[in-house]
């Protein structure tokens, strides 16, 4: 389990990390050090990039995320830092779910689904035990807060 921090601070990291500098900056920084120190790791937690394809714009979309190992797959959680609208990645994957993984200098292929059910609630245990500000951001919104499992992409499934 994590060291908890007061609720006030993962306030301040939400908004810091949900922040348009910070989303347009830290893909470009984090291929460059390769994920190494701060950049990809925080808190720690693992940072990842997931690349997407945008659900309007059909334009490639780099999203750096919180990232939790679990066996082969990724877990990332849709918080937006406990605001009440689902962040838009979370509907791009949801409409195009093949996307590509990247930690440290490493990518793969992907293909996301929302976690439902069990499975949501035993992931978000993994998610919260390392981060408990997704506790924190859970009490911040009405809406429930999307579970999406990142899955090694067969290579069949790649045309």
């Amino acid at each position: 389990m994590a060291k908890r921090l007061p609720n006030g601070m993962y306030r301040v990291i939400g908004f810091v990390g949900t922040s348009r500098v910070v989303t347009r900056l830290h893909p470009h920084v984090y291929r460059l050090t390769g994920g190494r120190g701060p950049i990809g790791r925080n808190f720690g937690v693992q940072n990842v990039i997931v690349t997407m394809t945008g659900r309007t714009s059909g334009k490639t979309r780099e999203v750096p995320l919180y990232a939790f190992a679990d066996g082969a797959d990724y877990i990332v959680i849709g918080s937006n830092a406990g605001d009440d609208r689902e962040p838009a990645w979370v509907g791009n994957l949801r409409a195009e779910p093949r996307a590509t993984l990247r930690v440290g200098r490493e990518h793969w292929s992907v293909r996301a689904h929302v976690a439902e059910a069990a499975e949501r609630e035993r992931l978000w245990g993994v998610a919260a035990a390392a981060y408990p500000g997704y506790e924190v951001y859970r009490t911040m919104t009405d809406r429930s807060i999307p579970v999406i499992v990142l899955q090694p992409a067969a290579q069949d499934q790649e045309a």
